[in-house]
């Protein structure tokens, strides 16, 4: 009988894996971990990204769930104060009616308030401009503003007042531009005659504050519909004036800054224009109320990008007035700005006096541009209170050194007083050249020098004395003697120098000391084409001069009175 196999016992054993099976099947383990790890973590950052992209959609939904509710709340209470802005403004219509009624009657009247335009005080000038306002006289308002330019801050002060007094402001301010603006209307001469931008930005500027809303403010301007309108046909015509003007580069500053406030003054910016008002406000950075305008024109965002252009353009002034307008100052500071800026200008200041085509007026226009750009740093630096970063003293004693140099060159020049006073050389003569000047032992005399005696060219040496001429004895003072007296004494083998009377004795001593350090042949009267006198000097004149002392003494001795 067979035995009964144990069921616990294998019937059959299987046979032991490869090693390649191994390998495979733990490779397969490893790539489907991998797989796992990659998933695990893709779906991670999904949960990360959802949850992020979840709050920031939650904060969103918060913001425009409190900026709806705040519209709402601004709408309503826009529509509340509609009543109240209305009332205001008839109110104030009603005033404005009966002012320019009662400012009417007294003009007819002649009242003294709405009289001469001639005004000297300031409350005369409001006065007039009230009376221009309250009657509607845009074109009499118009003359008297650019009238007065030299009382500009007096017009920036009170204009306002005056304007509230308009029965319609800005279509006043329209009415009154209109001349000018957006195309100048003055025909013939009076186009070039002078820029007027000055008065536009004025009015427009002094318009704001009248037609803000009293109860809201900015964020509602007191405009009506039909010059909101109008308003705005003008700023399209000016766009359209500008291929007729050249393009954006040969617009006038004024004229740019006048179109940017007109659209700032009546709320017509367009989104779709940000381009143009930055190419424009680019144009005319140098301008001081240009950073201001373009916050209003809503280039916040775009000053960064401005702000770099102006540096890259050598526009490093315009550009800090930017950053401290727009709060960069840390992005942009000022103090490499202004630094970079002085170089600039230096370099500019050096390559104008090496210009050739300049060389007459290369220093003052180098010294100029020099000086420009240092009183530009220094009101900087005082305007933004930078002393302590960049002290300005060395930039002021610079300017000072240039301010000098430029004084200096305004003063005539003196000519010093020649001591060897020459004679007119009218006859074309040569001029006898300072032997004196050219001898190491020559004497200078310290007295005044004499008049010079210049040969006729034409003319040789006498050969004979002269005839004697009796002359009268004359008092001399302080004066020097005539040199007719050193021509009354006899001829000698040295020249015609024996004096006849006493009185030739001051005149030898005279023209010794005047004539001594010149000893030229054109000068004394001596006949020099004597052999001895040929070659006359010093150490032949003294000897000479005892000589002519010796013979006058014996002569004075001999005789019992003076000639």
């Amino acid at each position: 009988m067979g035995s009964i196999p144990d069921p616990g016992e294998l019937s059959e054993v299987a046979p032991p894996p490869s090693f390649d099976e191994f390998q495979r099947q733990t490779s397969l383990m490893t790539s489907c971990t991998l797989l796992w790890k990659e998933l695990s973590d893709h779906f991670s950052s999904l949960e990360k990204d959802l949850v992020s992209k979840s709050e920031a959609l939650k904060l969103k939904i918060r913001t425009f769930d409190n900026h709806t509710a705040q519209s709402l709340k601004l709408l309503d209470h826009r529509e509340s104060s509609i009543e109240g802005s209305v009332q205001i403004a008839l109110r104030k219509l009603d005033n404005n009616r009966t002012a320019a009624l009662s400012a009417l009657t007294d003009s007819d009247c002649g009242d003294s308030a709405a009289g001469d335009g001639e005004v000297d005080n300031g409350e005369g000038l409001v006065l007039k401009l009230k009376s221009f306002c309250l009657r509607m006289d845009a074109v009499g308002f118009w003359m008297f503003v650019i009238g007065k330019k030299k009382e500009l801050e007096a017009l920036r002060s009170e204009m306002p007042v005056a304007l509230s007094e308009c029965v319609d402001p800005a279509k006043f301010v329209l009415e009154a531009i209109s001349e000018v603006f957006p195309v100048d209307k003055r025909g013939g001469e009076k186009v070039g005659s002078g820029d007027l931008g000055w008065a536009c930005v004025l009015v427009l500027e002094s318009l704001i504050p009248v037609v803000v809303d009293p109860v809201i403010g900015k964020s509602r301007l007191m405009v009506t519909p039909a010059v909101k309108e109008r308003a705005k046909e003008i700023a399209e015509t000016w766009k359209a004036s500008l291929e007729e003007r050249g393009g954006i580069e040969n617009v006038k500053t004024p004229d740019v800054h006048t179109f940017l406030q007109h659209l700032v003054t009546f709320g017509i910016v367009k989104k779709d224009d940000l381009d143009l008002y930055r190419k424009l406000v680019i144009g005319s950075a140098w301008r001081k109320q240009m950073p201001k305008l373009a916050l209003s024109l809503g280039l916040a965002d775009e000053m960064p990008d401005m702000i770099e252009e102006l540096i890259s353009k050598g526009q490093q002034l315009d550009a800090v007035h930017f950053t401290y307008e727009v709060g960069l100052v840390d992005k942009f500071p000022p103090v490499p700005l202004l630094k970079s800026y002085l170089k600039d200008a230096k370099k500019v200041a050096s390559s104008i006096l090496e210009d050739p085509n300049n060389a007459g007026r290369a220093a003052t226009l180098a010294a100029r541009k020099e000086q420009s750009a240092l009183r530009a740093v220094i009101k900087c630096i005082e305007e933004y209170k930078l002393e302590d970063e960049f002290p300005p003293e060395n930039l002021k004693k610079r300017l000072d050194q240039l301010e000098k140099v430029k004084t200096d060159k305004r003063k005539p020049v003196v000519v010093p007083a020649n001591k060897r006073t020459r004679a007119s050389n009218s006859n074309g003569g040569p001029m006898p050249p300072a032997k004196a000047g050219r001898l190491t032992n020559a004497y200078v005399s310290s007295f005044p020098a004499a008049p010079a005696f210049v040969r006729s060219p034409s003319h040789g040496q006498y050969p004979a004395a002269l005839p004697a001429y009796p002359s009268p004895p004359h008092m001399y003072g302080s004066r020097s003697p005539p040199l007719c007296c050193l021509l009354t004494g006899a001829s000698t083998s040295y020249g015609r120098f024996i004096p006849s009377c006493i009185n030739e004795l001051p005149c030898i001593w005279w023209l010794w000391k005047c004539y001594g350090t010149n000893l030229s042949a054109g000068l004394l009267p001596i006949d020099m084409t004597s052999p001895k006198m040929v070659t006359t000097d010093m150490t032949t004149l003294i000897p000479f001069t005892f000589s002519m002392l010796f013979v006058i003494t014996n002569r004075f001795n001999g005789r019992s009175s003076v000639c």
